[in-house]
């Protein structure tokens, strides 16, 4: 069986060794390349293929959200790992609404990184901003079984509906037709798997795009 090819991204050049000595040591896993800036990993991602790239999202030079914007849009297209020190909402979404496949903090515990790996490897969508009691949303939401990485507009149809908003009154919102509102609707259900409209709101709360009642 093909291991998981992985492309370590940060600035901090201890960190880079860790992480490279942990994945290393899974029989599934090994280490492509490695980068320490935004341009580097860009350049690193194409000449090395990776299935997965483990990003910090502040390193100098280009934004991290750029650096993922860029990423994704190689071919073949490697899935994006954001692992940083930031666990608020506002920066997770960001990351997700830039291409993004998963967010999980640094504190995080390692065995929670490797999960995350093969996750995003696997298709699924892994955030884990890691508060006490909560599990990550890939292991609790119906949207990581299957989720794929939303456009901008996307996010703001989900985050309009998961609000309680018509079709109708989304699309006067957004300034496009009820029609355009309806096939977002479908590209949510096709990439996320939410079907009601509390799997909408749960999945928001989850990402950011909404705070709880």
């Amino acid at each position: 069986m093909s291991k998981i090819r992985v492309l370590i991204a940060d600035d901090h050049a201890v960190l880079r060794a860790g992480l490279k000595l942990l994945i290393g040591a899974e029989s599934d896993m090994e280490v492509v390349g490695e980068a320490a800036d935004g341009a580097e990993a860009v350049q690193r991602a194409h000449t090395t293929a990776p299935d997965v790239v483990l990003l910090d999202l502040t390193m100098p030079g280009v934004r991290g959200t750029r650096t993922i914007e860029e990423v994704v849009l190689l071919t073949p297209r490697p899935r994006v790992l954001v692992l940083t020190m930031h666990d608020d909402a506002a920066s997770m979404q960001a990351a997700l609404l830039a291409g993004a496949s998963g967010y999980i903090v640094k504190k995080a515990a390692d065995v929670e990184l490797l999960t995350a790996i093969r996750a995003v490897h696997q298709g699924r969508t892994f955030v884990d901003l890691t508060r006490p009691g909560e599990e990550p949303v890939s292991r609790r939401s119906p949207a990581g079984r299957n989720a794929k990485p939303l456009s901008p507009r996307e996010g703001e149809v989900l985050r309009l509906l998961a609000q309680g908003h018509s079709y109708r009154e989304a699309a006067h919102q957004l300034g496009v037709s009820v029609k355009t509102i309806e096939t977002h609707r479908k590209r949510l259900a096709d990439k996320l798997g939410l079907r009601s409209r509390a799997e909408l709101f749960r999945f928001a709360v989850e990402v950011g795009l909404l705070e709880p009642e």
